[in-house]
């Protein structure tokens, strides 16, 4: 079977199912991480290359990339016109996602929609299935009523939405454009069912791993279980404590966490750093943790960057966080949004190595983390940047995309990678 239901341990929601294992080469390892003279102190140059425009540093929506109607409709059937979607009315920050490998009953809904604190539920349709054979976290939404849950720019694009309704599947600009995907071309979309749908644009829905939507009715048809997730919306200070009033209405098999989703209002809470009332744990790493994640991150040099791999043999950015650290037993999350939040904030003035770099790199979700890099001291990092290049040490970038640093805490970073497959 093709579907596998989105794993709710901790943030982890969109994970990619991922290969751990294997142990650093010991032939042709790259050579140790130079030690340059005095530390990199200003930017010189973004992280990876911006992929689109610059942010909209005012806070405006920024225009989505989206295909011609008519070269999206040429390649869907079943469109002969532009579907009617209900235009945007406000929009609702989705703070946990309630997940189950079977449809979730009108009761069940309506007990979690009547959770002192809940300000808003979404019913949905959640797995992971393959996208041109790569497993993708993908949603089944209604799209005149879930648009208000994705990030702004997503949200106010009624052409995104339409092409979603017309039978089309929208992307995640970073997995669109890393996966050098056609906007307007076709990709093959694997379930229970396999359909070639058309890319009918390149637009972040800012919950942390999910790259790609389609309509509910194609989710369906594809074999995902109707109704099988809930999105809730919820004020941030109130995420920790409903996450429990809700687990005990859920039946059992079904499970319920916080999202790692794009910050959008003032006084949210940052994206970089644990959530607000997850336990400190035991701590930091110790020292011997480090040195084994840090060495095996250094072996990883040349490799090259796959959009979506794990290692050991290629990695995307989160895929060589993820290898680096298990190989010192420390259990990651798979995506860069959720390995934010493994562990406290860090000041760059107190940059140790081991430390996790986050940048903003998605100009359609603009307060959304979609890139991750290890610091190693001395002002440099290890990274895995993007489809044609390799694994690379360069000075740590501390730009207009730096969104901020962690330090990992295991215990937490464990939390929110339980029950990945």
């Amino acid at each position: 079977m093709l579907v596998t239901v989105l794993v709710v341990a901790g943030t982890a929601v969109g994970a990619v199912l991922a290969t751990m294992g294997g142990k650093p080469a010991t032939a042709g390892q790259a050579a140790g991480v130079p030690r340059p003279g005095p530390t990199p102190s200003k930017l010189t140059g973004p992280v990876v290359p911006m992929l689109g425009a610059s942010a909209d540093g005012g806070g405006r929506p920024i225009r989505v990339p989206v295909a011609r109607a008519s070269a999206a409709a040429s390649t869907a059937a079943r469109a002969t016109k532009p579907a009617s979607v209900s235009p945007l009315r406000g929009l609702k920050q989705a703070g946990l996602l309630v997940v189950a490998p079977f449809s979730l009953s009108s009761r069940v809904r309506a007990a979690v929609a009547s959770r002192p604190g809940v300000t808003g539920t979404e019913p949905i349709e959640a797995a992971k299935i393959k996208i041109n054979g790569a497993f993708t976290a993908v949603l089944g939404v209604n799209p005149s009523s879930f648009r208000s849950y994705a990030a702004p720019s997503t949200a106010a694009s009624s052409k995104l939405w339409q092409g979603v309704a017309s039978g089309g599947v929208a992307v995640s600009y970073t997995m669109g454009t890393l996966d050098k995907l056609s906007l307007g071309g076709q990709v093959t979309v694997s379930g229970r069912q396999q359909q070639r749908l058309p890319v009918v644009a390149f637009g972040t829905v800012g919950i942390g791993g999910v790259d790609a939507v389609v309509s509910d009715s194609v989710a369906r048809s594809l074999g995902m279980p109707a109704r099988n997730a809930i999105v809730v919306s919820a004020p941030p200070d109130q995420v920790a404590s409903l996450a429990a009033r809700i687990k005990a209405v859920l039946p059992r098999g079904a499970s319920v966490e916080p999202l790692v989703t794009e910050v959008t209002r003032p006084g949210g809470p940052s994206p970089v750093g644990t959530i607000p009332g997850t336990a400190a744990g035991s701590g930091a790493m110790t020292a011997a943790q480090l040195t084994v994640a840090l060495k095996a991150a250094e072996s990883r040099r040349g490799l090259p960057y796959v959009w979506g791999a794990a290692g050991p043999s290629s990695f995307d950015c989160s895929g060589l966080v993820q290898w680096s650290f298990a190989q010192a037993g420390i259990r990651m999350p798979r995506v860069a949004a959720d390995q934010a939040r493994t562990g406290p904030a860090v000041p760059v003035s107190q940059l140790q190595p081991g430390d996790l770099l986050f940048y903003h790199t998605d100009p359609t979700a603009p307060g959304y983390i979609s890139h991750v890099a290890i610091y190693l001291g001395s002002g440099w990092m290890i990274q895995a940047p993007q489809p044609g290049m390799d694994v690379e040490v360069v000075p740590a970038s501390l730009g207009s995309q730096f969104a901020g640093a962690i330090r990992v805490y295991p215990r937490i970073a464990l939390g929110l990678a339980g029950g990945l497959a």
